[in-house]
């Protein structure tokens, strides 16, 4: 039988199926305006903004390892939305749905405000509690959190099923209204703090529910006045407050502001900036003096000697210090007797570079050690704008030294692109305790920490360069700076350096500052080009005795025996696989540094102790619980509906389309999700992965969407206007992608940050294009007899989203990003063959008739 009540197959062309009339929609029959499609926009731009927004907010005031929760809350919230569509079709009327399009964006714009204020006041409070009330607590925020975007996907649900003849052109208002949400949350973040974007996001929704009122009376039904002037009003009325709060939060006193961070209630900084990349906060009092917040501090510093600091935080997870200085070297003498600045005894009178300058102390100790030129990299411009400007009396314009530059870029990439060598290369501490806009385990591990990082580190140090990298460092078992050996073995290797051991040097500060933050102390590893002369040595020696660190490895000696065996091996991997812990040197695959625990060991509580892993574990358990959460939801939503309509649906052969909607959802996560990750290393920053994979992608799947208009079922299945020929056509699309994409990165890494995003643009295009036509064909598919069944098939791929949104970061975690590309590909292919199946099923079905 045909989707329209019509044999449509070529083989029964013009053959009516008997007894039976063509039934007309009144949805069907009206027409969509112009504001209708503007309201899908709206309300989509408005969801995504909200979605990645919450996960700045949730990395503030949670963990970082809770932020991604986000994500799967968005997805979820919108899956539930679309069931609730399908298991009450006598509420949800065809000729009431401009009304209830209307009346749930306006409830949208209402609950993201309801729940903000819900999440501003109620803290969250996960870690040291019971595990009862920590488990109350994850679960009521995501079900209060969850509430906007319920009625987001019924919005969205009624739009994309109720007029089935448009949804080619509506899936692609859908998907460029998301793309531009992604793109303007960026630019809002540069102009309001994160509560003001919450106050205009719900604006934005409102709008959507005015617009969708407008539609219905232009469309022929009733003019529904009263919510299109409550939508009206509180649009302005958001907008407004959002507008005013945003005025008074750059003047540093917001009407609204965060309350709970991390459990406790945060003092009113002095300073608080918000932008994509982060929430930066600076708290203290110019004035107190008190035992420098030095990390690596010798325990010798008499306590009588004091300086005065600020604390700089970055969202709530990352802190670094801003240090007074009026000119005078000897009120910051400290500095000489911190272990972070070793490298200035044995490379005097250098030119270096510095990677992360945070509050500015790496640069100031580079000049009460007089080094001839000094260059900061700083990829988050509101902590330059703090430093050097706002609290730039305080710091003492660090910018203004002849012989100091400061560059607002992302490191790996600057240092790629420059054509200078360097006598020292510092990264100190670079941390990702804080996650970033696209949510924690996307988007918070760097790229570098990885073989090709520091091939091209130490590609640009001179000969008798020395790259020095500092960690926090655990005596009983110091896996971290297990993998940094690891790595810094693998990548001399690289240079053809046969016995790393001598180019290799770690000494250890044990408690000071550090232990206030549940490390044993700080470590300090030094990779040199060639190896350490014995002149270097002496002074290391030296500077370590006189401060009371410790030597944990050199050349001549080591105290663990494990790092000795590392620099040593022959062959890394057969020793590496003896740990207990992945300590594997990272790569661009796998930019993992962070995670540790093998995927057999997620919840072996016993390795947690074990170095830094007392911070990782946690996030990956919360990984490996949300896993298991989302699948049994996923299946919720897929059987429930079943066991509560299976007399009423027209269930009987939905199989291929049940299984072909859940396959494009699983496909479209594992691919974005993956290129997110993939492009995080390309791009150098999270944002840029986020905003140019999201942003293409979703575009280029609108515009999938908007060409797949001309398909038709009554085409022969090799036209190509024939929506299973289209689909199977394009199969080749990620097959290429897959496979040029390696080899394009690889030789555009050290281009300016405009060609790589250009070369991102053009390889994600035609993936995109392709992945936008998926949805509209399942739903032209499932149309006529099926028609009932597309807000449960709709919520199936939003469900199974929800799983692949977790399930994507699992496996890439654990085999790597080009494999979780590859299972995306693969579940595009399981697609067709169900799309294949359902199109012979409904064709041997009509030639019976």
């Amino acid at each position: 039988m045909g989707v329209f009540g019509y044999c449509v197959w070529p083989e029964c062309y013009d053959r009516q199926v008997p007894n039976q009339d063509p039934i007309e929609d009144p949805i069907e029959a009206s027409e969509v305006t112009r504001p209708t499609y503007l309201g899908l926009f709206s309300v989509a731009m408005a969801t995504l903004m909200y979605e990645i927004l919450l996960t700045r907010i949730f990395s503030v005031t949670m963990w970082y390892h809770f932020a991604f929760m986000a994500i799967s809350i968005a997805m979820f919230g919108m899956t539930v939305g679309a069931i609730i569509v399908y298991l009450f079709p006598n509420y949800f009327r065809a000729e009431k749905t401009h009304q209830q399009l209307a009346l749930s964006s306006l409830l949208f714009a209402i609950s993201i405000v309801g729940s903000f204020v819900f999440h501003l006041f109620v803290p969250f409070i996960a870690a040291g509690a019971h595990w009862a009330e920590a488990l109350a607590h994850v679960v009521g925020t995501y079900v209060v959190i969850s509430i906007p975007f319920i009625f987001s996907g019924v919005a969205v649900c009624l739009a994309l099923t109720k007029f089935t003849q448009k949804v080619s052109k509506l899936y692609a208002f859908d998907l460029c209204g998301a793309a531009a949400g992604c793109v303007l949350l960026g630019a809002l973040l540069n102009y309001a703090d994160g509560p003001s974007a919450v106050f205009f996001i719900a604006g934005f929704a409102a709008v959507s529910g005015f617009l969708f009122a407008l539609g219905g009376s232009q469309g022929g039904g009733k003019p529904f006045n009263g919510i299109a002037l409550g939508s009206l009003i509180c649009a302005i009325g958001l907008i407004a407050f959002a507008s005013l709060n945003s005025y008074m939060a750059d003047q540093q006193k917001p009407l609204l502001r965060l309350r709970w961070v991390h459990g406790y209630i945060e003092p009113v900084p002095l300073f608080e900036k918000w932008n994509s990349f982060s929430r930066v906060k600076i708290a203290g009092d110019p004035n107190d003096m008190h035992r420098p917040y030095a990390w690596g501090l010798t325990s010798k510093w008499p306590q009588d000697k004091k300086a005065s600091e600020m604390e700089l935080m970055i969202d709530a997870g990352a802190n670094t210090w801003l240090t007074k200085f009026d000119g005078d070297p000897s009120k910051v003498e400290y500095l000489k007797h911190d272990l972070t600045n070793i490298v200035h005894y044995i490379r005097p009178n250098a030119r270096m570079l510095i990677v992360g300058v945070g509050g500015g102390r790496d640069v100031l100790s580079a000049l009460i050690f007089k080094q001839k030129w000094i260059e900061g990299i700083e990829i988050n411009n509101n902590i330059i704008y703090a430093v050097n400007k706002y609290f730039g009396d305080y710091t003492g314009h660090l910018d203004r030294y002849p012989n100091v530059k400061f560059a607002n870029d992302e490191a790996r990439s600057y240092i790629a692109r420059s054509k200078d060598k360097f006598d020292i290369i510092q990264i100190s501490l670079i941390d990702t305790f804080a996650a970033t806009a696209a949510g924690a385990f996307v988007l918070t591990e760097h790229s570098l920490y990885t073989i090709e990082a520091w091939r091209s580190f130490l590609n640009h140090l001179e000969p008798d360069g020395v790259l020095t990298i500092s960690r926090w460092y655990f005596k009983s078992r110091p896996v971290e700076m297990y993998r940094l050996v690891s790595l810094a073995t693998a990548a001399l290797k690289d240079q053809g350096v046969e016995n790393p051991r001598k180019n290799i040097v770690i000494v250890a500060a044990m408690g000071g500052a550090s232990g206030g933050r549940g490390m044993d102390g700080i470590g300090t590893m030094l990779v040199s080009k060639k190896p350490f002369s014995d002149a270097d040595l002496e002074k290391v020696t030296n500077f370590a005795k006189e401060n009371l660190f410790e030597i944990v490895l050199s050349p001549a000696t080591s105290i663990d025996e494990n790092f000795a065996k590392i620099t040593e091996a022959k062959d890394l991997e057969p020793l590496l696989e003896t740990f207990p812990v992945n300590i594997s040197p990272p790569n661009d695959d796998s930019p993992y540094f962070f995670h540790m625990l093998r995927f057999r060991d997620i919840f072996n509580a016993n390795l947690w102790a074990n170095g830094t892993m007392s911070h990782n574990p946690m996030a990956v358990s919360v990984l490996g619980l949300l896993t298991i959460t989302v699948i049994i939801l996923t299946s919720l939503c897929i059987v429930v509906p079943l066991l509560l309509r299976m007399k009423s649906a027209p269930l009987r052969g939905s199989a291929p389309l049940l299984f072909y909607f859940g396959m494009i959802g699983f496909g479209f996560m594992f691919v974005e999700i993956s290129q997110m990750q993939r492009l995080i290393v390309f791009l150098g920053h999270p944002v840029y992965g986020l905003s140019v994979v999201l942003f293409t992608l979703l575009l280029a799947s609108g515009l999938g969407s908007f060409i797949t208009g001309n398909l038709s079922l009554s085409e022969k299945m090799t036209s190509f206007n024939s929506p299973v020929m289209r689909f199977g056509a394009l199969l080749i699309i990620p097959v290429i992608f897959g496979s040029v994409t390696p080899m394009l990165i690889a030789n555009f890494s050290a281009a300016e940050t405009v060609v790589r995003i250009a070369i991102a643009v053009a390889l994600l295009f035609p993936l995109g294009l392709y992945m936008g036509m998926a949805f509209p064909i399942g739903m032209l598919m499932a149309g006529g007899a099926q028609k009932e069944l597309t807000p449960w098939l709709w919520g199936i791929n939003g469900a199974t989203s929800v799983c692949a949104s977790v399930v994507a970061v699992a496996i890439a975690l654990n085999f790597g990003i080009t494999a979780t590309f590859w299972c995306g590909a693969v579940c595009y292919l399981l697609a067709f063959l169900f799309l294949l199946w359902d199109f012979n099923s409904k064709k041997n079905q009509a030639l019976k008739l």
